[in-house]
């Protein structure tokens, strides 16, 4: 089959589109023929070798922690998937991705792929949209008639965020920059401010309740975020190399989010998007076989959004 994969850490360089041998699935596992994975910061950071600690991977390494495909075989003792289901999931980030024509994955992990959208551009949900779903429910404990900043309301998690906030009857402002903000009033924003033009604790004159922080600020700028929040109330922070800061004084919380697979939240974002109330917004669609071009435009800060990465023909 063919894969993208990397035999030595380093830069965008070391991915290769290349012939690797099919795996074949084992207890627990299924294979999926792949219709497409999507590009996430931490594939990056796990290509760079910067993650050796957290996220181990044996030499060479397939990325693509996202999957949409089918079900092309099954493992011994698998019987919650069928050979021919369509299916999504949040690949283990140890393992051996979908950045090829094929791929093994737990059963476990999977739920069936959203109707009415292709299949491909499932791809682009899972990760950040349990990111989206985790920071705001699991940690956040949004509840409706809060009001929520999301600070990167404009990415491909702050798309999620805004949406999921919005249908949980929450009062969200997204801080985004002048392109992205069109997306994040498109999302359902009750307020979009431009970090561009405007400083944000001057622009938020109202407390919130939840701070959701998705972008790489600096210290000081986070610390600025938790002062926005009202006494009892949380800051949920995804840059997870930079602590979320708390103030024990104000019973404010700093909760550091390290996202996890759930099938079950996946399943819910799916039914979601099949019966219209999330959608999914993919920016773009690449061929895997550009996909160490893509990563080297991600690490210019090139990306226009969410890339959905297609896998080529069964070979």
């Amino acid at each position: 089959m063919k894969a993208v994969r990397f035999h030595q850490y380093g830069g965008p360089e070391v991915l290769a589109f290349e012939d690797a041998e099919q795996p074949t699935p084992g207890a627990g596992q299924v294979r999926i023929r792949v219709a497409a994975t999507s590009f996430n910061g931490v594939d990056a950071n796990i290509r760079a070798g910067s993650m050796q600690g957290p996220i181990p991977v044996q030499l060479p390494h397939i990325p693509g922690i996202d999957v949409a495909g089918t079900v092309d075989a099954l493992g011994a003792g698998v019987d919650t998937v069928a050979v021919g289901d369509e299916v999504v999931g949040f690949l283990p980030m140890t393992e051996d991705g979908a950045a090829a024509e094929y791929v093994l994955a737990p059963a476990e992990v999977l739920t069936g792929a959203p109707k009415g959208v292709p299949l491909t551009d499932a791809a682009a949900l899972p990760i950040v949209g349990l990111t989206a779903w985790q920071a705001l429910f699991d940690h956040g404990g949004l509840t409706a008639g809060q009001r929520v900043l999301v600070n990167g309301g404009g990415g491909a998690v702050g798309g999620y965020a805004v949406q999921l906030a919005k249908e949980a009857g929450a009062h969200v402002i997204a801080v985004a920059g002048a392109s992205s903000g069109v997306r994040a009033r498109a999302a359902g924003a009750d307020e979009v401010v431009d970090h561009t033009t405007t400083e944000v604790t001057a622009a938020v004159t109202e407390p919130v309740d939840l701070v959701l922080n998705l972008a790489p600020v600096t210290p000081d700028q986070l610390a600025a975020l938790l002062a926005l929040v009202r006494d009892g109330g949380r800051l949920v922070n995804t840059t997870v190399w930079m602590p979320a800061p708390s103030d024990e004084a104000r019973g404010v919380r700093g909760i550091d989010l390290y996202v996890r697979s759930d099938a079950d939240q996946l399943a819910d974002l799916v039914a979601r998007v099949s019966t219209g109330e999330l959608h999914i917004d993919v920016a773009e669609r690449v061929a895997l076989a550009d996909l160490p071009a893509l990563h080297a435009r991600a690490a210019a800060g090139e990306l226009p959004g969410k890339v959905v990465v297609v896998a080529p023909t069964a070979s």
